[in-house]
């Protein structure tokens, strides 16, 4: 009997992170893994990756400002100039070790003993670092599949799929799975509560999870995004979880980081 939690886009943000574990000890999780981007945007980026470190992880993906943070490349071509900005501070926050460390994990790992692949970015192409939104991107992401479930992050924005087994047409049996953003049909509108999202794995189907972010989620929902993989039950299970923003925002703001970095953490954009 296994509680996997799956950590993504913790992005420096030592209070959210704080919150998703205490939350995670409650729900009794044996083993953890990460997804990538642990740095990047937010003022905790030693703290987050030493407690990351500190967790019994049974694996990890390096996500792009993981990347980014453990290499010396100036340009960071497809950033945009906040994103650098932050990248450049947090290079200088972090020693040699932690930036190897970082950046010392592969793109797209398989859990062993466990039907379950992890990237950050997408299977088909994980160093481009492009993003799944849609339908047409799991598509592309489930032919490279080769397990049950994959676990996702990178676009802040939590989204499942499923794939049904011998299905054609130009779909391919690939559906969105509405569950996943919406409880008992609706799609929250407040945001100072726990909101619990689960999927059964039904067998014979592949479903693509993206989980959202821990630390700078972008689908207008400000809480703290993670999932739950209970491979007894057979269960993935999303939570979101509101967690203290003013705090995170004084501390970027303290670091001298640009300000929209702060703000954006209040509307979840």
């Amino acid at each position: 009997m296994t509680k996997l939690a799956i950590l993504s886009d913790i992005h420096a943000n030592g209070e959210a992170l704080q919150q998703v574990l205490a939350y995670c000890n409650t729900l009794g999780v044996d083993k953890y893994a990460c997804l990538g981007d642990i740095v990047g945007y937010n003022a905790d980026p030693q703290y987050c990756l030493q407690v990351v470190k500190s967790l019994d992880l049974v694996a990890r993906v390096r996500g792009n400002h993981d990347d980014y943070t453990a290499m010396d490349d100036e340009e960071m071509e497809g950033f945009n100039p906040n994103a650098k900005k932050a990248i450049f501070w947090t290079r200088s926050q972090l020693n040699n070790d932690e930036r190897r460390w970082l950046g010392d994990s592969q793109l797209r790992v398989t859990i062993p003993g466990m039907p379950v692949t992890l990237v950050h970015a997408t299977l088909d192409s994980p160093n481009t670092w492009g993003y799944v939104f849609d339908v047409y991107h799991a598509i592309d992401n489930f032919s490279y599949q080769l397990t049950q479930v994959c676990f996702c992050g990178h676009s802040h924005v939590p989204v499942a799929f499923c794939k049904r087994p011998f299905a054609s047409g130009p779909l391919r049996g690939v559906e969105e799975i509405r569950e996943w953003v919406m409880a008992n049909g609706v799609v929250p509108q407040k945001f100072d509560a726990v909101d619990v999202f689960q999927v059964k794995i039904e067998p014979g189907c592949k479903y693509l999870f993206n989980i959202g972010s821990i630390g700078q989620p972008r689908n207008r929902d400000p809480r703290a995004s993670f999932a739950v993989y209970d491979d007894t039950a057979k269960t993935v299970t999303r939570y979101t979880l509101p967690y203290d923003i003013a705090s995170a925002q004084a501390k970027v703001l303290a670091a001298g980081l640009p300000e929209r970095l702060a703000t954006r953490l209040a509307v979840g954009e």
